[in-house]
């Protein structure tokens, strides 16, 4: 149980960067929904998606091979690991730099910037920098160096929000328009790369070649498992333009879809504090003799679901509150954020799950799960999207991520069983749902009152998990 509680200690720090951080973002979306036609803002959703796909693409998985290579007892030399990954990183960010600069007219063709090259080169720019220090701030997580980790990550968001606030309150100009978005987001990633000066000094850079072949040798699969895993979140948004009878429509349907989305966002954001404090401590916990490591693996499964959970009712009990951060014309997407939700929580567990592959170095697997889930993600969105438009993309993600999650289980089950308490974490997932659907059918006809007739379903479920979970409401320590 303590290592759980560190675990739960490392998730709240990092979430502090993770969480406040896409909140602060978050509170950008009402500017936007407002400032910026919903074609313009499908614009910006087509560049972040290929961002995304690029950010995988140039880290190649040396975040997960870094963890894992640190740790080996074997290495006489640890800090050769860093090193190599660093020097490697370093050449690849700035390789992809100077393509995207040789190529900048096709390059800004693909990602809709509406005839602006400038545009796509500030993005290959911020890329390519938060490609190289996703290294150092892996290091500072090796190091258990939370709060730093967290404070950094903020400033560098502090300055993306306060540039963005200026740019469309003070200056703002609409033949500009996006054009401020991805200035800002460059302008905050060059900003943060001299704060992480202390983390690329102090050590002899040196690149060992032998090491570099083993790591990228057990990285290349993450980074199969990391492209396909990011298409299975992005290509629906990238394919969306092509998939219905007008791109012109089609672009301000991705725009309404993007922005509901980001309604769901807060599930996201947990996932992924989550996720930054469990890939350390898997490996840490590895190390260790005795069935505790088990213990702590199913019980971080299980506190994941029911947190996940809490806050999918918080999300959805609230959602008349919640959904005038985006503008009026946007809001006909809203039915998807319950699908979306569940699609995230699908997938939290699936990252749960990947933890039997990567501790026996079988990363293979990973790959296959992934690349199974971009086969149905491809499939339901050419035969949905014409249909049901962007509810076809929201029940295709849901598909995909359940299928994974159910795949990575049944497989890791044979190989390398953990005994998870499936029928514990079943039954908190699906009497959530069960107070998910309670909670819909209450209707005041008063906002407000609807929000408090709701809330002692949510104040049950936590009272329940308590109890369940013998966790004493108050203390006595």
């Amino acid at each position: 149980m303590a290592n759980v509680k560190s675990l739960v200690k490392d998730t709240a720090v990092y979430g502090l960067s993770s969480i406040v951080g896409r909140f602060l973002n978050w509170m950008l979306v009402p500017i936007y929904t407002r400032k910026l036609f919903t074609g313009e803002y499908g614009v910006v959703t087509t560049v972040y998606s290929f961002v995304a796909l690029l950010l995988v693409i140039l880290t190649y998985g040396m975040e997960t091979g870094f963890f894992r290579f640190i740790n080996d007892k074997k290495l006489k030399e640890p800090m050769k690991v860093y090193s190599t990954a660093l020097i490697s990183l370093a050449l690849t960010s700035v390789a992809f730099i100077v393509l995207v600069a040789l190529f900048l007219d096709p390059v800004s063709d693909v990602l809709e910037t509406g005839g602006h090259p400038a545009y796509a080169m500030m993005m290959a720019i911020t890329v390519a920098i938060d490609a190289f220090v996703s290294l150092p701030f892996a290091y500072l997580r090796h190091l258990n160096k939370a709060l730093k980790f967290a404070v950094l990550k903020c400033v560098g968001i502090a300055i993306n929000i306060g540039l963005n606030l200026f740019f469309f309150f003070v200056v703002y100009d609409p033949k500009i328009g996006v054009g401020y978005i991805f200035f800002a987001n460059m302008v905050a990633s060059l900003l943060t790369l001299p704060l992480l000066l202390p983390e690329l000094r102090g050590f002899r850079w040196t690149m060992d070649g032998k090491l570099l072949k083993r790591m990228l040798a057990y990285s290349f699969p993450l980074l199969v498992l990391g492209i396909a895993g990011n298409m299975n979140q992005n290509l629906d948004k990238i394919l969306f333009p092509y998939l219905v009878a007008d791109k012109a429509d089609g672009m301000a349907q991705l725009g309404i879809y993007s922005a509901c989305c980001k309604v769901a966002l807060v599930m996201m954001m947990f996932t992924q504090a989550f996720r930054y404090a469990y890939e350390p401590f898997i490996f840490a916990q590895y190390r260790k003799e005795g069935n505790d490591s088990m213990e702590a693996y199913r019980s971080a499964m299980k506190f994941f679901v029911i947190f996940a959970m809490v806050v999918f009712l918080g999300v959805m009990f609230y959602l008349p509150l919640l959904e005038r951060f985006i503008g009026e014309n946007y809001r006909a997407g809203l039915q998807v954020v319950p699908i979306v939700m569940i699609a995230d929580v699908f997938f939290g567990v699936f990252y749960n799950l990947s933890l039997w592959y990567k501790l026996t170095d079988k990363t293979i697997w990973g790959t296959w799960f992934s690349l199974g889930g971009l086969a149905v993600t491809i499939m339901l969105n050419v035969v949905l999207v014409p249909r049901f438009g962007y509810m076809g993309c929201a029940w295709a993600a849901f598909a995909c991520y359940g299928l994974m999650m159910l795949a990575s289980y049944f497989v890791g089950h044979a190989k390398f069983p953990l005994r998870y308490p499936v029928g514990r974490i079943g039954a908190y997932f699906f009497a959530a749902l069960l107070l998910y659907f309670v909670g819909s059918a209450i209707e005041t006809g008063n906002q407000w009152l609807t929000m408090a007739a709701r809330t002692p379903l949510l104040i049950v479920y936590i009272l329940a998990v308590l109890k369940f979970e013998h966790i004493p409401l108050i203390s006595r320590r």
